[in-house]
């Protein structure tokens, strides 16, 4: 029996990742601290992923399990594991490593010799070298030396919507129809898996930044606008003409970066933003805004999905003038459930759009772009209102 544990029982974990592996014949063991999601996968053992899109289907998961992510059953499970995956959020993969280096201690420990690789299926670049440096802080030397022949740490790019919608059973869960799994072939050890919906890839930087780049810029300036004009959901925002114009300038203007940065044909380029587009306006997703735009000082740090984009189309000379008023949005967003957002508006009113974009995003106090960021938060909101 082949076995891939799914650190991460949520929505992204059990609507996509989990669903591809179980899909492709292994038995998923899903690793979560949520009890309720834990009983209710043994329980019942099978789940449905609703795919609501132009064509709507239902997808029935089953030959699963799970187990406390914190407790010691875990352990005996990465044991006997072929794959482990990930979507816990960059921040939690800290939490959840030192797990896995009992795991991999365990498995020298047990004399397995069979490879085990790991993938952090996460939003950020190079999510799976992050972990590994978490997981390689709890190894003993010897256990460490044993890893780096046994254990694979593979780096990765993912995609796909999958909205917080509650469905009558809480596990099942609603997902679009469009997805893309990446990984980076080189980086496994042992033969890499050939798993319908995972592409192996050979640049992977490419296609993690075409997705930073694209989807995750289009998307958070989508809601950081559609919030400043009271829209409740993506696809009511990037229904709005004006709101549509500045977030396909801005996907322009990022591709562009990347048509320069890496090669890509800019027809094929542009014709993938308006496929992402065309995701954003998926009615039956009815994603809420103030999700999308969670989180705002992490999505305005120097390697996100604002900033980032921004600084690489100003590195080769290119313009950026819709970005720009995507930060300046992303600066204005002000949700009281979100801490991110209640500590930005609170750095602002106390050291300046200026000052905090340069704590945020790390920017040169005095540079040129931090003066355009602090026109742009007054511009956006006489453009938008």
């Amino acid at each position: 029996m082949k076995k891939a544990i799914q650190f991460g029982a949520g929505n992204i974990g059990r609507g996509f990742i989990g669903a591809v592996l179980s899909e492709a014949g292994y038995h998923v063991v899903f690793a979560d601290v949520n009890m309720e999601i834990v009983d209710r996968i043994n329980r019942d053992g099978t789940y449905t992923v609703h795919v609501l899109d132009v064509d709507r289907h239902d997808i029935r998961i089953s030959d699963i399990s799970a187990v406390n992510s914190g407790g010691e059953e875990i352990v005996s499970e990465i044991v006997t594991a072929e794959i482990i995956t990930t979507a816990v959020g960059l921040r939690i993969l800290q939490y959840i490593a030192p797990a896995i280096a009992k795991g991999i201690a365990a498995r020298r420990a047990a004399g397995e010799e069979a490879p085990l690789n790991i993938i952090a299926c996460e939003n950020g670049i190079r999510a799976t070298s992050q972990l590994k440096e978490h997981v390689y802080s709890h190894l003993t030397a010897e256990d460490a030396s044993w890893a780096d022949t046994h254990v694979g740490f593979v780096d990765c790019s993912v995609d796909r919507i999958v909205p917080p919608v509650r469905s009558e059973n809480p596990i099942d869960v609603v997902v679009e129809e469009f997805y893309e799994w990446n990984v980076e072939e080189k980086s496994f050890v042992g033969p890499a898996p050939h798993i319908k919906g995972m592409n192996l890839a050979d640049n992977l930087l490419a296609y993690i930044e075409r997705k930073l780049f694209t989807l995750n810029t289009g998307h958070a300036i989508t809601a950081y606008l559609g919030a400043m004009k009271g829209i409740p959901t993506i696809d009511k925002s990037i229904a709005d003409p004006q709101i549509e114009g500045i977030v396909r300038s801005a996907m322009q203007e990022s591709g562009m970066a990347l048509v320069r940065k890496f090669g890509f044909d800019k027809d094929a380029h542009f014709a993938y933003i308006d496929k992402i587009i065309g995701r954003f306006r998926n009615p039956y997703l009815n994603d809420d805004v103030t999700r999308v735009g969670r989180e705002p000082l992490r999505k305005l740090s120097a390697s996100d999905r604002l900033i980032k984009p921004l600084m690489t189309a100003a590195e080769y000379g290119l313009p950026y003038d819709s970005l720009l008023l995507g930060v300046g949005a992303a600066l204005h967003f002000d949700n009281p459930d979100d801490p991110q957002s209640v500590e930005l508006q609170k750095m602002i009113a106390a050291d300046g759009v200026a000052g905090t974009i340069v704590k945020v995003a790390g920017l040169e106090a005095g540079s040129p772009v931090v003066g355009e960021i602090v026109q742009a938060y007054d511009r956006v909101v006489e453009i938008i209102g």
